[in-house]
């Protein structure tokens, strides 16, 4: 049986489709029976790629995600998904504000809750930030998708 992971942000262009990438690449390579997808809470972006600077910082550092398309998060995801994964505290709020009920909002976690060494609590948001910050991004995501994968690891032996 699959494990699935919803990775959630504001637009679904910088952050979420970054974790989206980091981890369906680890999956790959370790051929595991996880799906990962991604969504945003706003509808600002619905239908296109990842925002052009992050898709660089993805290229660069070996992490295609050109092929990604922004999408909402609906009501329909809390039954899709075992994991809703969310970037920072004002979309975790948001998404747990649509939960239908409370095993569902059991599910929403901030992906930074599976990282215990780091101090930051949210992903930065680097949309309006310059290239050093898509790449602390990249980098804190990496790690964060890494722990995550391990923790699940641990969880379901």
């Amino acid at each position: 049986m699959s494990i699935r992971v919803l990775m959630v942000c504001l637009g679904n262009i910088c952050r979420s489709p970054m974790a989206d990438g980091l981890l369906r690449q680890k999956v790959a390579l370790n051929n595991l029976d996880i799906e990962v997808d991604s969504a945003g809470t706003a509808n600002y972006h619905v239908g296109s790629a990842p925002d052009h600077r992050m898709i660089k910082t993805a290229a660069k550092n070996g992490t295609p995600i050109d092929f990604l398309r922004a999408r909402q998060f609906s009501n329909h995801d809390f039954s899709a998904f075992d994991y809703i994964l969310v970037m920072d505290k004002s979309n975790y709020r948001n998404v747990c504000a649509l939960a239908p009920d409370q095993l569902s909002q059991e599910k929403v976690h901030l992906l930074l809750d599976f990282l215990s060494d780091e101090a930051l609590e949210e992903v930065p948001d680097p949309y309006y930030g310059t290239e050093t910050d898509f790449q602390f991004v990249y980098d804190l995501l990496d790690r964060a998708t890494d722990s995550f994968l391990a923790k699940l690891k641990n969880y379901t032996k």
